[in-house]
């Protein structure tokens, strides 16, 4: 017997495909934003509904949405909301707002263990709906160690990438495995287990991004100076794209010098997404 899902998690689903569609239609009229009744009307719903479930997802509303996807936007958060991670790191303070709001608990691989490429690692992974598309969550019995969005790769492109990582592993499509961790985000309760598996250098990056707040950006060579070392930008620019565990480890908060958005690994019209989401949110905190 089938077992119906409870209406919240019902609700959840509807509101992220509608999120995607609404997202997708602002994005393809960048330098011409559609009204809200007409991207009401392009959802099938009044422009009151539209409006109110738009702003609940987005904490603000679609125009306003809108103008955080814009390019230019990027300029704006570095100059407004620049975070200095040298500070951070020595305070101890870590990101805030929605996500991490949780005590996000993490260990990583002994430089030995990642060099063996996972041999031993049994791997589980499932998909998930998430507020930027359909996501794959990967993960080890100590935590999650791998996140993908698949909104621009598709699923068979992220699957590849993210299990080329980890060639020597065991991998298994185990979504129930998975769903416990993937649950606790989506209540914000518990801690997020992440499973680190990376080369140190590395990992010293994703610890410097997990500094950065929510609804506020960086530049690589700022990661690179928090790091003690100033001279590798290239290097930070290659560890920040290697970044197994997207969202949770916030690489799309890294910008080049110049207020470009620079690379993403999943898309750049998924980093504009995550970074006008997180603008909106911290716009109404």
């Amino acid at each position: 017997m089938s077992v119906e899902p409870p209406v919240a998690e019902t609700e959840s689903r509807y509101h992220y495909a509608l999120m995607r569609r609404a997202i997708a239609a602002i994005d393809a009229r960048a330098d011409a934003p559609p009204s809200l009744e007409a991207l009401a009307a392009e959802m099938n719903l009044s422009p009151a509904h539209f409006q109110r479930v738009f702003s609940a997802w987005a904490g603000v509303s679609p125009k306003r949405f809108a103008q955080y996807l814009t390019l230019g936007h990027a300029k704006v958060l570095l100059a407004e909301r620049f975070s200095t991670l040298e500070t951070a790191m020595e305070t101890g303070l870590s990101g805030t707002g929605r996500l991490h709001d949780l005590f996000i608990r993490w260990e990583a691989m002994s430089p030995g263990d990642y060099a063996k490429n996972g041999a031993g690692l049994t791997i589980r992974h499932g998909w998930f709906d998430g507020p930027f598309g359909e996501m794959l969550v990967m993960g080890t019995d100590r935590g999650i160690c791998g996140l993908a969005f698949a909104a621009e790769t598709g699923r068979a492109a992220a699957l590849e990438d993210m299990a080329a990582r980890w060639p020597e592993a065991t991998h298994h499509e185990d979504r129930a495995a998975i769903a416990p961790f993937v649950e606790a985000l989506g209540r914000l309760e518990g801690e997020a287990r992440l499973h680190l598996i990376g080369a140190p250098f590395q990992i010293k990056v994703w610890e410097a991004l997990m500094r950065i707040p929510s609804g506020h950006v960086t530049t690589y060579g700022e990661i690179a100076s928090a790091i003690a070392n100033p001279k590798a930008v290239r290097a930070v620019g290659t560890a920040v794209g290697r970044n197994p565990v997207s969202w949770l480890i916030p690489c799309h908060r890294a910008l080049r010098k110049s207020g470009g958005l620079g690379g993403y690994h999943w898309g750049l019209p998924v980093k504009r997404a995550l970074l006008a989401w997180e603008s909106g949110r911290t716009a109404v905190e």
